[in-house]
């Protein structure tokens, strides 16, 4: 026994070194950010399309929402593969940890010369770096692991703090998160649900995926509001709803009636995010599973031409 879980505590040994470490690597994209991001971004004003794939277009999305939100000028956002970046945009922002996923670079080639570009990246000797416009490398985010923390963490960070929003909450409540033990609710929980409100609705999202992308549990995610127009049906005993942000009225108690559990805590909505990517990674190990060669995954999805 003692054997068995040695090497079921080694499974996924670079996301937990990855996870643990982000609130060290957002302190250092929130100082980069601060010395760079002013020259390197789409100036305030221009109407923007931010693309990504998979947790980049999740990061997307919240920027979107703060970078609009903020006044700083229309945003918006498309998985790479569905973009309708035709349409007059003054610049196009790509989040790509690799930068090599076929869908990002396809779009980044065919606006050159004629929309300004600027991608966010972990690998800077990737070819997306020979084709945006603008590059801003995040190498030391960078990872080994399939499945993704900090990087798309790092690069949310760096455009939160581009667009004059503290994370000094989120890191600081991130080093708590990495340090709690889980609950075992959360061990034995059968499904989960993650909502969010606002620029947390891609967080909810992101949060389903790592648990799905690590531990293949059964999750879904959408906006808070939404929740109760048909989804609440599967909540139940052992079924699990995790609110990121905002809490809408009457929720808690609605949840409450089903029987499932619900967590809303008075904490940063990206540190909410890593708890959970701890929980997904905890069950990972659980199940004898390798979320950092997980099932049907590569580090960067490359299409054949």
């Amino acid at each position: 026994m003692t054997e068995l879980h040695t090497d079921r505590s080694l499974l996924g040994a670079h996301m937990e070194a990855e996870l643990t470490s982000q609130p060290e690597i957002w302190a250092r994209a929130a100082e980069q950010a601060r010395s760079e991001a002013q020259a390197l971004l789409p100036a305030d004003g221009q109407k923007i399309a931010v693309i990504g794939c998979g947790t980049s277009w999740f990061m997307a999305q919240s920027y979107a929402f703060l970078r609009e939100s903020a006044g700083r000028g229309v945003t918006d956002t498309f998985a790479a593969s569905e973009a309708f970046v035709d349409r007059g945009y003054d610049a196009v922002v790509a989040i790509t940890r690799s930068g090599t996923t076929t869908e990002v670079l396809e779009i980044l080639q065919r606006l050159q010369g004629s929309v300004p570009t600027v991608a966010l990246v972990g690998d800077t000797g990737s070819p997306v770096a020979d084709i945006a416009g603008s590059v801003i490398g995040l190498p030391y985010a960078d990872e080994q692991s399939v499945v993704q923390t900090r990087f798309a963490t790092s690069a949310l960070v760096y455009l939160q703090t581009a667009l004059g929003i503290s994370v000094d909450s989120a890191i600081s409540d991130a080093g708590a998160a990495v340090l709690e033990p889980i609950a075992p609710e959360l061990m034995a929980a059968e499904q989960f649900t993650f909502l969010g409100r606002g620029w947390t609705v891609g967080l909810a999202h992101e949060a389903a995926l790592k648990m799905r992308e690590a531990s293949q549990s059964w999750t879904e995610s959408y906006p808070a509001m939404e929740y109760r127009h048909g989804p609440i049906a599967i909540a139940a005993p052992n079924r699990v709803t995790w609110l990121f942000g905002e809490e809408p009225h009457g929720l808690a108690s609605d949840v409450a009636n089903t029987g499932g559990l619900y967590i809303h805590r008075d904490a940063a909505p990206l540190a909410e995010l890593v708890r959970a990517q701890k929980v997904a990674l905890e069950r990972a190990r659980v199940l004898g599973l390798n979320p950092d060669q997980p099932r049907n995954l590569s580090r960067s999805v490359i299409l054949d031409a």
